[in-house]
């Protein structure tokens, strides 16, 4: 089908023997509900995209979890499960995924909000002119070589799953410039133990609800 990543097929053939099952049955009901939804691979995890993101889900070694993008808008009142990160907490078999009529009232309400923010217009800006002390007659090009860029730090599914549940977290993290998103990712994956990495994406979601950059304890005040 020509919305279906093969990333995603590939993504799915590795898991363990639990976890396909799972995934594939979360893959269908959400195809079935959004039948325009696209895939695609984001921060190493299959992601689903209806006028913007709309869900993805991972596996890990014990357990899936699957994920409302903007979680805290799609269920508002507790609803799902707070185990683990993500929207239904830890799936281990396919009794944990929900059911169909559930997932799909869940799925209708989150394409909603993505529907109505998509359907929003804009606000204008006004375009700045930047002075130049040089006349185009007198400009030259700078010799300077560009510095290479360096590689782009895959979000953890733990991360991502994370930031759905906490809309001022994502809010501040889409704001943030690219190099303050990397000193953010930097932290998390150089972290050497699996207890020290959930501490800092702790951290990492508290600073961000709170408008923080990572090395806000550093700046100039």
């Amino acid at each position: 089908m020509a919305n279906r990543s093969p990333l995603v097929d590939a993504y799915i053939a590795k898991q363990a023997d639990f976890a396909r099952p799972i995934l594939t049955r979360l893959r269908e009901m959400i195809h079935r509900a959004c039948p325009s939804v696209t895939e695609t691979i984001k921060w190493g995890m299959p992601s689903f995209e209806y006028h913007g993101l709309l869900c993805g889900f991972a596996a890990f070694k014990a357990h899936a979890t699957f994920g409302f993008w903007k979680h805290d808008q799609v269920m508002p009142n507790g609803e799902g499960s707070r185990e683990a990160m993500g929207s239904f907490g830890r799936m281990t078999t396919l009794r944990d995924v929900p059911k169909v009529t559930q997932f799909n009232t869940w799925m209708r309400k989150a394409m909603h909000i993505n529907e109505t923010r998509a359907a929003t217009p804009k606000r204008a800006t006004k375009p700045t002119q930047r002075a130049s002390s040089a006349s185009p007659a007198t400009a030259t090009p700078s010799t300077r070589r560009p510095k290479p860029a360096r590689p782009p730090i895959p979000m953890p599914a733990e991360l991502h799953a994370a930031l759905a549940k906490s809309a001022a977290a994502r809010d501040t993290y889409a704001k943030l410039a690219p190099s303050h998103q990397r000193e953010y990712l930097e932290w998390i994956t150089e972290a050497k133990t699996t207890p020290t990495r959930d501490r800092r994406i702790a951290t990492t979601i508290e600073w961000l609800a709170e408008g923080k950059r990572r090395n806000w304890k550093y700046e100039r005040k």
